[in-house]
This record gives C-alpha cells, sequence and structure tokens, in this order.
C-alpha cells in the first residue's frame, strides 16, 4: 500500500489508567480477561500484586507486569482510510461481510475507528488506539468538521440549502448549524452534487438530513474529517498520518 516507515506518532498512553485498561491496550484481551489476569493474582504493579479492579497505574512511570513480564507502552498509531462502498466500519464481526480491519496491513498496535461510516458510505476514515484523541474528536463538544459531497436526486432550491444551514428536524432532534453548497448538476440524468459541513456525528445524519429536504441520496462520500483530506488515497487504501497532521488534530481538540 506504500506505507511510509513508522515512526511512532507519538508516545504512550494518558496517565493514570484503569489497570485493566491499560492491559487491553497493551494486548492482553479484552477488558472482561484482563478482569480475569488481576482476579488470579497475575498482575503486578511495582512488584506488589493487584487484584483490586478499580486500581489505577501510569505506565511510563510504574512497574506493570503479567506473570513477571513488564508492560512496554505501545506507540500511539494514527491511520488515515479511503474506506469504499460496501465496507463495514468495524474491526470484527462475522455476520458483516467485509470490515475496514480486512483493508489494514500489519501495524504495531490494534487500531479502532474514529466514528463511523454506513456500508454505503465512502471516504475518509480516521483508525487509532489513541483514546483521547478519539473521545474528543467524536464529542460534539470540540465541533470537529467533517465534510460530504453528497449526490442526490435533483438541484437543491436555495430555500433548502437554507434549511440545511440553519438546522433540519429529525427525530431525535435539530441538527446544529451547517455548510452546505451546490456544487453542480449532471446534465443527463438530472442528478445534483451538494457538499455539506457538519459537527456532529449522528447516525446517517448526512442521509437524513437530504431526506427531511426532500431529496433521496445517490451517492455519499466524506472528503474531510478534521482537516484530513482522503482525495489522494485510492479506494482502500491507507496511510499513515504524519507528526504534523497528529499535532494539528490534537491542538484542535485541546490536548
Amino acid at each position: 500500500m506504500g506505507w511510509p516507515p513508522y515512526d511512532g506518532c507519538a508516545a504512550g498512553m494518558p496517565v493514570p489508567e484503569r489497570l485493566q485498561k491499560l492491559l487491553a491496550f497493551a494486548g492482553y484481551g479484552s477488558r472482561r480477561k484482563c478482569e480475569l489476569l488481576m482476579l488470579e493474582g497475575r498482575v503486578t504493579v511495582n512488584g506488589a500484586i493487584i487484584t483490586e479492579l478499580g486500581t489505577k497505574a501510569d505506565i511510563d512511570e510504574d512497574a506493570i507486569a503479567v506473570d513477571g513480564k513488564r508492560l512496554q507502552a505501545p506507540k500511539l498509531v494514527y491511520v488515515l482510510m479511503n474506506k469504499p462502498v460496501g465496507v463495514v466500519t468495524t474491526m470484527s464481526d462475522p455476520r458483516a461481510g467485509k470490515t475496514v480491519a480486512d483493508l489494514l496491513p500489519r501495524l504495531p498496535a490494534q487500531v479502532h475507528p474514529v466514528g463511523r461510516l454506513d456500508r454505503d458510505t465512502e471516504g475518509a476514515l480516521l483508525l487509532t488506539n489513541d483514546g483521547q484523541l478519539t473521545n474528543r474528536l467524536t464529542h460534539p463538544r470540540y465541533g470537529v468538521e467533517k465534510t460530504y459531497r453528497v449526490v442526490i436526486d435533483c438541484a437543491p432550491s436555495a430555500k433548502e440549502i437554507e434549511k440545511l444551514e440553519n438546522g433540519v428536524k429529525l427525530v431525535d432532534g435539530r441538527t446544529a448549524p451547517a455548510r452546505a453548497r451546490l456544487l453542480g448538476i449532471d446534465g443527463q440524468t438530472g442528478h445534483a452534487t451538494v457538499e455539506l459541513t457538519i459537527h456532529e456525528g449522528r447516525n446517517r445524519q448526512v442521509r437524513r438530513m437530504l431526506e427531511a429536504v426532500g431529496h433521496k441520496v445517490i451517492g455519499l462520500r466524506r472528503t474531510a474529517f478534521g482537516g484530513l483530506t482522503s482525495y489522494k488515497l485510492p479506494k482502500g487504501a491507507c496511510r499513515l498520518l504524519s507528526r504534523q497532521e497528529v499535532a494539528k488534530l490534537k491542538k484542535h481538540v485541546g490536548l
């Protein structure tokens, strides 16, 4: 896939954290499995056996070990994917068919998707093992912008564009103000392409917004997420973020 050399874009996990979370983050299985390791007396912190599930530790400062083997803080990984249509945004689901995990090459740590693109939506998808950054990027408080190009059945009126910008009423409440503009109309099909920028992350929000103003969505692509664009990535391809891109994302959400 033309990957640049992995350079360990950032340092370890924010601290302190619950011990079972640190164990899971380091690859010892699910939180539940890590709790069982603790209850079995196989986990120590600074030489002391820890069985209390609420215990917190600092992976950089404390000597955390499982069966005598000390944990090392895994490097944080940040991946941008151009997700194709037909691929499900999940790391593991036997019933889902092809998932984003199937498109990833071997990585130095397990990652998870930041937010979600539905099966029929393509475009920019960020994956990382940085939980703190994920929480902030997906929290509406930080207003992270997501830009979409939407192909709809016909050209929207100026009034419909205004409704999209001011917010439309959905079953789960009115949407926040957005930016919308008509990019063009296909002379043969009459289909129109609209660019829509939002900073919320409701389920199938863009499709529902267009449907709320009377339009059928023919195609949907996320072109940018938090300033990251997938224009130069072939469908299904991935790349690691640069240190500068990671720093910019973190700065945007106050990290």
